[in-house]
């Protein structure tokens, strides 16, 4: 039997491939500087005018809510994002943005305070081209409508774009989990760069199945 069991093992050793992971050598005083990825969103930092298009549901006609400011600044690599309606002086959402350079992929987690969700982490899958970021949520449950909590799954993505030195644009894609599959441009938030002049956006992707 003991002669058996290792004619098995030697055989286990033979077809299972031994992966061997390497190491990037990276200083630890390397970590703590900004880097290339980083030092892109560092150059964001400042006042922002913002306006935010939400679009209900697929097809529905979009709503525009202008007036908003985004007040955004670096926190060691990590830029923090205050969004705050200017006529109430209300922050409604704020959101945080790293690149984890041990991880290799962005860090992104935000709160709106505007909605019962909770914290919404994101993360990306690959480093980006330094002008746009991928960002897939964890997904969460919606309150639902009515007086009836029906929490209704949800997953959702979101592409930044840097479209100029001034120019941001934040879209974000909504997937309910109600058998059909289809991912539509829910939110839009529309940055310039406080004192310069706004760009036209391109019309809205249409909506489509996964």
């Amino acid at each position: 039997m003991k002669k058996l069991i290792q004619i098995i093992l030697c055989q286990l050793l033979v077809v299972v491939p031994i992966v061997v992971f390497g190491q990037q050598k990276i200083l630890p005083e390397d970590l703590k500087s900004l880097g290339p990825e980083n030092t892109i969103i560092a150059q964001r930092v400042g006042i922002w005018e913002v306006s935010e298009t939400v679009w209900a549901s697929p097809g529905a006609a979009p709503v525009t809510t202008t007036g908003l400011v985004a007040e955004r600044k670096m926190i060691g690599s990590m830029l923090q994002e205050f969004l705050i309606d200017s006529t109430k002086n209300e922050v409604k959402r704020t959101d945080l943005l790293t690149f984890n350079r041990i991880e290799g992929r962005w860090d992104y987690v935000s709160f709106d305070a505007r909605d019962p969700l909770g914290l919404m982490p994101a993360w990306s899958s690959v480093k980006g081209d330094g002008k746009s970021i991928d960002f897939y949520f964890y997904p969460f449950a919606l309150p639902g409508s009515g007086n009836v909590i029906s929490g209704q799954m949800l997953r959702m993505d979101q592409t930044i774009r840097y479209l100029g030195s001034d120019q941001d644009v934040k879209d974000q894609y909504f997937t309910l989990a109600d058998g059909t599959a289809t991912r539509w441009l829910a939110h839009r938030y529309a940055y310039t760069r406080k004192g310069t002049k706004a760009a036209v956006l391109p019309a809205a992707s249409e909506n489509r199945k996964n």
